[in-house]
C-alpha cells in the first residue's frame, strides 16, 4: 500500500513538474509576442505622428495657395471680375 501512494506521488511530483516547465515555456513565448507587438505599435504611432505632420503640411493654406497658383494657374478674381448675386 505504502508502495502505491509513494508511486503516485512521485507521478504527480513528475507531472506537476513537467506543467511548471510547460506554463513557463508558454509565458516565455507570449512575453516575446508582447513585447513585439508593443514595439509594432510604437513604429505605428511614430508613423502615425510623421503622417500628421505631413499632412498639417499639405492642408496649410499658404500650400493650397501656391498650388493653385502655380500648377493651376488660379489667381484672385480682379474687382470687375466679380458678380455678387442677390436672392
Amino acid at each position: 500500500m505504502l508502495r502505491v501512494v509513494l508511486a503516485v506521488l512521485v507521478a504527480a511530483n513528475v507531472v506537476s513538474a513537467l506543467a511548471i516547465v510547460e506554463t513557463r515555456q508558454r509565458h516565455r513565448q507570449l512575453f516575446v509576442q508582447f513585447t513585439r507587438l508593443e514595439r509594432a505599435r510604437d513604429e505605428l504611432n511614430i508613423e502615425f505622428g510623421r503622417l500628421q505632420l505631413e499632412q498639417a503640411t499639405w492642408a496649410e493654406s499658404n500650400r493650397i495657395d501656391q498650388v493653385a497658383r502655380d500648377r493651376l494657374g488660379m489667381k484672385f478674381p480682379e474687382g470687375n471680375e466679380i458678380v455678387v448675386i442677390r436672392p
